[in-house]
């Protein structure tokens, strides 16, 4: 198959954006790579890599530093936005100056917007309007293993079949793959649970619990993924999938996550702050924890092991004291 050449912006360079970034480039994209941190920028322009965050891996020359957002939506249709979900209505902010028709837009950003818990398709409506062609990637893939070229499987969720496709075929590749789908509410959502699902299985490690407590930890997340999610309007289907399961396997049992340190370093007895000094990245469960539990909440759906971890972070109990409680749960009939 022929891929559709064509310049492409990606506004945020943590591990994640640079990471996705190195995927299209490989592709033969030309990528314009923007980002608010200016020094962040200088620096990969003087070194041709992200040594802040991927420093085993060059950025190959289509990969454009663009120090001015203005320079990176030059010639561009379709953006990336891959920044943290507190972040995010920031960034279409910034984007709106620069907005036109033809523009698409796709985020890998995985959270709900902190204050409202809107899902960010919302935010989009709310700050661009509903007339924006959108779509979000989602699913099990740590950074560095996707710039270091090692297989990988993602979920690319669109209403518009004729955008995912398009989006899937510039993506795809030798290592990377992606599944498409209409279910933008379940790729959006497997993206939440499964921050908060690492949390508590860091919790419930780093007490010493052992791997039986943790596959019981992710069972019965995965049952609570699903509970919520079909409330909310997302298919099973979707989340017994790359973006629901496949993350929550991923997250939860590989200390690349930041989510599940964090866990860990609570269990140990650091203090919130000391475990996000510590992990120097965004851990977006802390962002995104009580906003689920509020959505819980609003349609009625038990969520034991997302409250637990809030109590923890609210540091009601502690870690041993949560994971005390979720075992001592009388089963449901």
């Amino acid at each position: 198959m022929q891929i559709n050449r064509q310049t492409i912006a990606v506004l945020g360079a943590g591990s994640w954006g640079t990471a996705l970034a190195l995927v299209l480039a490989k592709n033969g994209q030309t990528v314009h790579l923007w980002d608010r941190d200016q020094s962040l920028l200088t620096e990969m322009i003087q070194t041709r890599c992200n040594a802040r965050y991927l420093p085993e891996v060059n950025l190959p020359s289509n990969v454009e530093i663009c120090t001015e957002l203005s320079l990176a939506m030059q010639a561009v249709q379709d953006i990336l936005i891959v920044v943290p979900s507190h972040a995010f209505a920031d960034a279409l902010n910034s984007l709106k100056p620069f907005l036109i028709e033809k523009h698409r837009l796709l985020w890998a950003t995985k959270g709900l917007e902190p204050v409202t818990g809107n899902f960010l398709h919302q935010v989009v409506e709310r700050e661009l309007g509903l007339e924006q062609t959108v779509a979000v990637l989602s699913g099990p893939s740590f950074a560095k293993e996707v710039a270091l070229g090692l297989p990988t499987a993602v979920a690319l969720a669109s209403k518009d079949r004729a955008f995912a496709e398009a989006l899937a075929e510039q993506f795809n590749g030798e290592q990377f793959r992606v599944e498409t789908t209409d279910d933008i509410i379940g790729v959006q959502f497997g993206g939440v649970v499964k921050n908060v699902l690492a949390v508590a299985v860091g919790l419930s490690d780093g007490v010493k619990f052992g791997a039986n407590a943790r596959a019981a930890l992710i069972t019965g997340g995965l049952a609570e993924m699903i509970r919520l999610g079909e409330a909310l309007g997302a298919r099973a289907e979707t989340l017994m999938g790359l973006a629901g399961c496949g993350d929550v396997i991923l997250t939860c049992t590989d200390n690349q996550s930041r989510n599940r340190r964090f866990g860990l370093a609570l269990a140990e007895g650091l203090t919130e702050t000391e475990a996000l000094q510590q992990i120097g990245q965004v851990v977006e469960a802390v962002y995104n924890v009580e906003q689920l539990c509020r959505l819980a909440k609003a349609y009625q759906v038990d969520l034991p092991i997302a409250e637990q971890v809030f109590r923890v972070i609210k540091h009601e109990v502690s870690p041993k004291e949560a994971m005390k409680a979720l075992f001592m749960r009388r089963p449901k009939g």
